[in-house]
């Protein structure tokens, strides 16, 4: 089974003043293609600031980070942007939606900042909203949708690239548990139907518990739970 992103020995300093915090203490994980993997802990103990060091908009202080067999230290910086615009995704706690613009246009928007037309990503982005369910809420702007619609919006912007891992972080964290549940079972439908590879960062150890891998972060270091 190949692992499409590879921590290795993952520390995280902080410089506050003369005070130094040490987030991350030593991290090993790997994130095996085809999975969800959760990662979990107590509030403050990393796990967003590990996900951006995965997702590349962060930078470990020491460590090293392989996405798809490329270390990341050996990457200019328009390789990394490259490497991340094309295989990663990201769907944030506060969706990031554009509220200017609608459903339809969010999830065009990717490929819109890479010189795209409209007309080139159309089909592609309603296809998109189709699969996760909002058919008849394409033209509608951010501050017209519910909660729910808009972190389905998100995670469709966040496949439109075809990426071969999604970053989710407290994907459901903004949400009552009503609407966070249609939002697990459509990440869970995405696996199944599409065999994407999912990284859930959660406070939830009851969704941790559903992954195929749990990481938890404990005083810097990871531990699997199974």
């Amino acid at each position: 089974m190949n692992n499409i992103i590879i921590c290795e020995n993952i520390h995280k300093k902080f410089y506050d003043g003369s005070r130094v915090l040490h987030i991350l203490r030593g991290v090993h994980l790997e994130v095996p293609e085809g999975k969800i993997l959760a990662i979990s802990g107590p509030s403050g103990v990393g796990k967003s600031t590990l996900l951006h060091i995965m997702g590349t908009l962060d930078t470990p202080t020491d460590g090293k980070i392989i996405i798809n067999g490329k270390e990341t230290k050996k990457l200019s910086r328009n390789e990394i942007n490259q490497l991340r615009n094309k295989d990663i995704g990201f769907v944030f706690q506060f969706y990031h939606l554009l509220p200017e613009f609608s459903a339809l246009e969010n999830v065009m928007m990717p490929a819109l900042c890479k010189g795209k037309t409209k007309k080139e990503c159309l089909q592609h982005a309603e296809e998109l909203l189709i699969k996760v369910g909002l058919k008849e809420r394409m033209t509608h702007k951010p501050g017209e949708l519910s909660g729910g619609e808009q972190q389905r919006v998100a995670i469709a912007r966040a496949l439109f690239n075809s990426p071969r891992v999604v970053l989710t972080d407290e994907p459901t964290g903004n949400l009552d548990e009503e609407t966070s549940a249609g939002v697990i079972d459509l990440l869970w439908k995405l696996y199944e139907e599409d065999n994407i590879t999912i990284v859930i960062v959660t406070h939830d150890e009851t969704l941790a518990k559903k992954a195929h891998l749990w990481i938890y972060l404990h005083e810097g270091q990871a531990y699997f739970r199974k």
